[in-house]
């Protein structure tokens, strides 16, 4: 889905750059060469870039959490 019309930015390009690093609105625009023209996207690029930091915990906590499960070893 597009989140910016005026830079025909979409939801998988805030994805990549948010893999890639980016944490902030800007640098998103950045990882693709421009910048927010009007700001009416700019808080639905926080929004995606909120839930995927969160996905990111979630995911990190998932792993850690079967890592953690240690079989008990007979003696």
């Amino acid at each position: 889905m597009f989140v910016c019309s005026c830079n025909m930015l979409t939801d998988t390009d805030v994805e990549t750059a948010a893999r890639n690093g980016a944490v902030r609105p800007r640098e998103v625009y950045e990882s693709k060469g421009c910048r927010a023209q009007c700001g009416n996207c700019v808080p639905g690029v926080v929004c995606l870039l909120r839930q995927i930091a969160r996905q990111g915990r979630a995911s990190i906590a998932d792993t850690m959490s079967r890592h953690a499960e240690v079989p008990s070893q007979a003696m």
